[in-house]
């Protein structure tokens, strides 16, 4: 075990094969040969002294400790696309010009599209991007740091405006082997709060939201099975079999598609959701803030619509 941190390639790699459940697939992501991401996967796990990774023929999976290492290392991947915004603003003299904050999910599939239309109209502008839970995008706006949020809360804190910027479907989801992706009856909201989920974070918009479906339907939900703060580690859990999870039907597409996970239907419940917007009450928007929101109230995440 080597006491040097890891390079930003393997933090990466990693964090793709959380992402895409494939070595394969990540290494096509990164345009590498497979025995070259292997042997990069390897020299990571000899360097931080753990076994980060499982192979078998039906993919790769993170251990616990990759789960562990894999949300460390989404924060320092993040941080350093700041870092590189920063630079660059730097290099072309400008300062930086708008500063946003934005939930996982939302950061995920639908901000970096819409920053990329913003680009097109304000070149020279350079951006600045949180990305934390729905809770904290508010303390954040609220509180003047940051001049515009998106989040996914059902409620509307206090201190701000919001338009609606979208809609999101919830799904409850499963592995192909749990009992429940064999039946036939939907899960009722009842069996639904009793059974242990792996879950978000408090202040997450997904877990708000899901959370606010139960206590619409008179229950409340159980203590949670496990609670971690990256949709990517909660795909990854739940396609190993560790239990169902609730998440944002864009987030898990790919893995219904491939047959990951299933889809399992909840009776009676109307798992929506809206994507919001948020600024401080009394600041209107102006120049690039203001055309960032009439971008994100017109434009798609890729592969179209949320169904």
């Amino acid at each position: 075990m080597s006491s040097a941190p890891p390079d930003l390639a393997s933090l990466q790699l990693l964090n793709l094969v959380a992402e895409l459940g494939s070595l394969g697939q990540a290494a096509e992501r990164l345009g590498i040969s497979q025995p070259a991401a292997s042997k990069r996967l390897t020299m990571l796990e000899r360097r931080l002294g753990l076994t980060l990774v499982s192979r078998d023929t039906r993919g790769s999976a993170l251990t616990t400790e990759g789960k562990a290492v894999c949300q460390w290392s989404g924060r320092v991947l993040a941080e350093v696309d700041a870092l590189m915004v920063g630079v660059a603003a730097l290099r072309s003299g400008d300062a930086i010009d708008l500063g946003l904050a934005t939930s996982m999910t939302l950061a995920e599939h639908f901000v970096p599209r819409w920053v990329g239309v913003l680009w097109q109209q304000w070149p020279n502008i350079s951006v600045s991007l949180t990305v934390t839970n729905s809770g904290q995008v508010a303390t954040l706006v609220a509180s003047g740091q940051i001049s515009l949020g998106f989040i996914e809360a059902s409620t509307l804190p206090a201190g701000l405006e919001a338009r609606q910027v979208g809609t999101d479907r919830l799904v409850l989801v499963v592995a192909p082997q749990h009992p429940w992706a064999r039946r036939l009856e939907p899960v009722d909201p009842d069996e639904l709060a009793d059974t242990r989920l792996i879950v978000r974070e408090r202040g997450s918009g997904t877990r708000e939201a899901f959370e606010r479906v139960l206590a619409d339907a008179g229950v409340t939900a159980a203590r949670p099975l496990v609670v971690l703060d990256a949709n990517a580690a909660i795909r990854s859990a739940v396609a190993e079999g560790v239990g169902p999870a609730v998440l944002s039907v864009i987030t898990v597409r790919d893995d219904l598609a491939e047959g990951r996970m299933v889809e399992v239907a909840v009776k009676g419940a109307e798992m929506r959701r809206r994507l919001r917007a948020v600024w401080e009450k009394g600041h209107p928007l102006t120049g690039a803030g203001k055309d960032l929101l009439q971008i994100a109230a017109r434009t798609p995440p890729r592969g179209g619509p949320v169904t």
